[in-house]
């Protein structure tokens, strides 16, 4: 049944290119039939994200409330919390490290003139200030933060907090601890069922992207292209090095159980579209619930491998486009930035790019240099997102082993 799913999934994204590639020729000079082609075929995907997006907040509630109070005391998960973070911050590190390598060693902004740049479409930049930072970070009102699915930041605050005070009442609690139990079984049966409207979202996303992009725009931006996904592939090369370091050869099992939601991540360009999957994938790899309920809601706003790389990776290019100098000790700064800034942003729409945005403006590189990414970027998202789904796998399992726990597969 598993591979079925698999096979569907592949299916459709096939069928999305070919259906997205036939519109692109027939609809071409049509706009009205164009429309209307965008406007129906999207559907699938729309409908789709709209369900997980409906089963994220108490998935995330549920399973995390459950594992907190499993562990117990708040000595316990203070520690687990800091070795969580400190991968995180680790991994984090390492990404960006290698996209500002990269792009510098390729230069690929040299390849594109700022002239040929056209108007960027607006996006909403901020400065990072602590108060902005705490206010994603720190709930005021918890059913608000549940029924807005770009608060799943504050979510996690408010389920570590209520799962210690839950194990802190003793017997008191066991009813609530169950109910958020059958909840979350609950959920990720529910999952097992809108995993089977997957098929229909990939080629709904892929299929609107070809038909008014066309197969044109990969050939354009080719080597572009082809540099960032080489260097994913390094990334994924480290990435499973660390897993391997951690589960030896279990690591390419891990990766077998996870190639469902990098799939769903890979085509529909969505983390969250993969979470739910990943959450149970995992659990069935034989990574205790307490670890998984623990890590992965954490690693959904604080560790996106993929997205970092992307950051830096960007950032620079566009720099080198306009032809903007920045020394080492300023790429630097702008790797920092990047990493602080990005924190608790995975809910908000072409996040890497907003927060490129609003990064480069303050090293003096024009904001406008933004549109030199956005034909390519549902593309690249693709990418950096299935890689995020790979750097969250191998976290889970590194704060596993290194809570010494064994995993039973």
């Amino acid at each position: 049944m598993k591979n079925k799913l698999t096979f569907w999934i592949l299916g459709g994204l096939i069928l999305g290119i070919l259906a997205g590639y036939l519109a692109n020729i027939f609809f071409a000079s049509d706009k009205e039939a164009m429309d209307t082609f965008v406007q129906y075929t999207s559907l699938g995907n729309y409908i789709f994200l709209r369900l997980i997006k409906l089963i994220i907040a108490p998935l995330v509630l549920s399973t995390l409330v459950v594992g907190v109070a499993g562990i117990g005391d708040a000595k316990t998960v203070g520690r687990m919390g800091i070795k969580t973070i400190g991968w995180f911050v680790f991994a984090s590190l390492m990404s960006l490290t290698l996209g500002l390598i990269l792009v510098n060693i390729l230069k690929p902004g040299l390849a594109f003139s700022s002239e040929l740049i056209n108007k960027a479409p607006e996006l909403k930049s901020a400065e990072f200030t602590l108060i902005h930072f705490i206010d994603q970070l720190i709930p005021e009102n918890i059913i608000l933060s549940l029924s807005s699915h770009t608060s799943v930041l504050q979510i996690v605050i408010f389920s570590i907090f209520f799962g210690i005070a839950l194990a802190g009442i003793g017997e008191k609690g066991e009813p609530l601890v169950k109910m958020m139990d059958a909840l979350a079984h609950a959920m990720l049966k529910l999952t097992n069922i809108i995993m089977w409207l997957a098929p229909l979202a990939v080629f709904s996303s892929i299929s609107v992207v070809i038909a008014k992009q066309g197969l044109g725009i990969l050939e354009k931006y080719s080597k572009l292209i082809f540099m960032f996904y080489g260097g994913l592939a390094i990334l994924w090369i480290i990435l499973i090095g660390f897993g391997y370091a951690f589960i030896k050869k279990k690591v390419w099992s891990l990766l077998t159980h996870i190639k469902e939601p990098l799939m769903l991540a890979f085509a529909t360009a969505s983390s969250e579209s993969a979470y739910p999957k990943l959450l149970n994938q995992l659990d069935r790899f034989g990574i205790k619930d307490k670890i998984t309920s623990f890590v992965l809601p954490l690693g959904y706003s604080f560790n996106l491998d993929g997205s970092m790389m992307y950051m830096t990776f960007g950032s620079i290019l566009i720099a080198q486009a306009y032809g903007v100098p920045l020394d080492l000790g300023q790429q630097i700064t702008m790797l920092l930035v990047l990493m602080v800034t990005s924190k608790g942003i995975a809910g908000v729409p072409r996040a890497s790019l907003v927060v490129i945005t609003a990064t480069i403006a303050g090293f003096g590189i024009p904001e406008a240099g933004i549109a030199l990414l956005f034909p390519i970027d549902q593309f690249l998202d693709m990418g950096r997102t299935a890689t995020n789904v790979v750097g969250n796998a191998v976290a889970t399992v590194a704060v596993s082993k290194m809570e010494g726990e064994e995993i039973h597969h």
